[in-house]
């Protein structure tokens, strides 16, 4: 198997699951969380440590190892894989969580779960940053029991993404997740990079603490035995040999904030038994394309040495002195003392730490050795954001493998059908989304502004519906290919700002007048084709507009001629009702007085008599008789 850059690795043979960080009433960072990938419930393992069932991730499927006996505990022996049809790269999101440092710890097996005999090839990235490699083929042991490896990261916002990117058309695995929050001071080198494990060991001791024993490290951190790192001893004879030695009392200064190193790593130590000059190296694997922190762990612990000077030793990394060390002058006996140390520039894929005596013998208790992972470039948040909504807007496949962030790491691709660059600033910014013929079926995503990088949208020949978005129309878009889709409604003003170049629109069910500077698209060298849509209007090869139209629909004039329409006839209806209400207020009564009535009715009596009167007379005048009233 190919050396694997960006981690160490942890057999099984020699490790049992995570133990959970113990937390105190003085120790404020006790969130864990412990997934059995792949594992369908809940189950506790014999360290009284809780496994959730698998959650958080974004795809794939789930199996089992092929020999399960060979594993003891349940989440060594379910796995989660990411067959290529879930697309090339697929994470697990862990959300709620709080900006801080955390430890990330995963559990990596293969054991022919699928039958194919063929370790997997894939890298595995943390916020956007390559951290693990696999190459197949595995070494025969980790294939078959599995390996462990740990990092010490950033959260900046509320979730860790961890993503697995296949390589060619191999499906990447995972058996466990474990995440534990830490001290967000403890191993800063900055504020962004990574801290990957190369090598953590306990000297004069076997492996030891979370996994291994009940001895508890509150970040996690497990030790193993220095002999599986240190080199040779060599000196005037040949007779040196190591010597492990403890401690016959508590060691002080001891699980003190930031790094909460543990009591234990100070109870024990290694030294040199000889003639004089022997002196102890170790070799550490690492990949020569990065720096490396590593940090020292004494301890003063043999009762003979009670003053300074009396063991005195130098630290030679990659033959360079780095420093002279008097542990019983720097802090006395029986008292941690610890000092890190930055290593750059490496040549080989081997670093040589020696600890050369000057007076006594040197010791040692501890040293870890961390790969610097620089951190990589990261999408703009805001277009981070507006391409996740596109992800849903768009029902984009799980084939397509749109998960964690859309350009990063640089060294994997974009998300498929996309493509990024770099800002000056130092970000990475969405330029093109090519996502012609993909079965599509939702809608475009209001969202979409927030790609103000956009030179190049293509959705063309899929099933999108809705009304184009009034976003749409960045001020760097120069190509846009809607066409054969179902959008409805109006073309966006926004359209007509932008510096577009070439626009497919054809194939929809789009309506209104087109915008003059759409149409001069074509005048110019470009090219333009708006063809199929029935509601559109206005240009060489579309219908003329009706009276009162414009590309929005109604024109100014034709919502003016409404307007007004309107007015007088709400006018009308006032003055209707303003009528009626003075007519009820003023209780207009149009029939005749009761006098004028009676009047009248006298009157009516007198023509009648008068009428009588001039009967009789004419009667009495033809007989020859004239009568004669006497006055009353």
């Amino acid at each position: 198997m190919t050396p694997f850059p960006f981690f160490f690795i942890l057999f099984f043979f020699c490790l049992f699951p995570f133990l959970p960080s113990s937390s105190s009433l003085h120790y404020p960072y006790n969130y864990s969380l412990h997934i059995d990938c792949g594992g369908l419930s809940n189950s506790t393992d014999i360290f009284n440590t809780t496994w959730v069932s698998d959650r958080y991730f974004t795809g794939g499927a789930i199996s089992v190892v092929s020999e399960p006996l060979h594993f003891q505990h349940s989440q060594e022996k379910t796995l989660r894989y990411f067959p290529i049809s879930s697309g090339k790269k697929n994470c697990y999101v862990i959300p709620n969580l709080s900006s801080g440092r955390y430890q990330l710890r995963t559990f990596t097996v293969y054991d022919n779960y699928d039958g194919k005999s063929h370790s997997p090839s894939f890298d595995v990235s943390v916020e956007g940053n390559v951290v693990f490699q696999w190459r197949s083929p595995w070494h025969e042991d980790i294939t078959r029991a599995g390996a462990y490896s740990d990092l010490f990261f950033t959260v900046s916002d509320d979730e860790a993404n961890v993503c697995f990117y296949s390589i060619a058309t191999d499906s990447p695995v995972i058996a466990s997740l474990e995440i534990t929050q830490i001290d967000p001071a403890s191993y800063l080198v900055n504020d962004t990079s990574i801290l990957v494990n190369y090598g953590r060991f306990s000297s004069g001791s076997d492996q030891w603490g979370p996994g291994f024993s009940n001895d508890t490290d509150r970040f996690g951190r497990s030790w193993q035995s220095d002999t599986e790192f240190r080199s040779k001893v060599a000196g005037k004879t040949t007779g040196a040999i190591v010597k492990a030695i403890s401690a016959i009392k508590n060691v002080i200064n001891v699980d003190r904030a930031p790094n909460y190193f543990p009591l234990k790593l100070y109870q024990s130590a290694v030294t040199v038994i000889g003639e004089g000059g022997e002196f102890l190296e170790y070799q550490l694997p690492v990949d020569a394309k990065l720096d490396y922190l590593l940090w020292f762990h004494f301890a003063e612990i043999d009762v003979s040495v009670n003053k300074a000077g009396k063991r005195v030793f130098e630290i030679v990394v990659n033959g360079e002195n780095v420093s002279r060390v008097d542990i019983y002058k720097e802090v006395g006996s029986f008292a941690a003392y610890d000092f890190k140390y930055v290593v750059k520039n490496l040549s080989s894929a081997e670093l040589s730490v020696r600890f050369v005596p000057i007076v006594g013998a040197p010791v040692i208790c501890g040293l870890e050795n961390y790969a610097i992972i620089p951190a990589d470039l990261k999408t703009l948040p805001a277009q981070v954001v507006a391409m996740k909504a596109l992800k849903e807007s768009l029902k984009v496949p799980d084939r397509m493998g749109w998960n964690g962030d859309p350009c990063a790491p640089t060294t994997w691709d974009a998300w498929e059908g996309v493509t990024c660059r770099s800002t000056t600033n130092g970000s990475l910014v969405i330029s093109q989304i090519d996502l012609g013929s993909q079965g599509l079926k939702g809608y475009i995503s209001d969202q979409i502004g927030l790609l103000s990088n956009l030179v190049s949208l293509n959705l063309s020949s899929n099933s999108l519906g809705g009304s184009l978005p009034w976003e749409l129309g960045q001020k760097s878009l120069v190509k846009l290919d809607l066409s054969n889709n179902k959008f409805t409604g109006p073309l966006p003003d926004s359209l007509a700002s932008s510096p577009l170049q070439i626009v497919f629109l054809n194939g929809n069910a789009l309506e209104g007048q087109v915008p003059e500077e759409l149409l001069s698209i074509g005048v110019h060298g470009g090219a333009i084709d708006l063809s199929g849509n029935k509601g559109l209007c206005g240009g060489p090869t579309l219908p003329d507009c009706p009276l009162f139209w414009s590309k929005n629909g109604l024109s100014t004039a034709g919502k003016v001629a409404i307007g007004l329409s309107c007015l007088v006839f709400i006018c009308v209806v006032l003055l209707v009702a303003y009528i009626c209400y003075k007519r009820r207020q003023n209780d207009y009564d149009f029939g005749l007085p009761h006098e004028m009535t009676s009047l009248a009715a006298k009157r009516n009596r007198y023509q009648r008599q008068k009428s009588l009167m001039t009967l009789e007379m004419e009667s009495q005048h033809a007989k020859g008789f004239i009568p004669t009233y006497n006055a009353t």
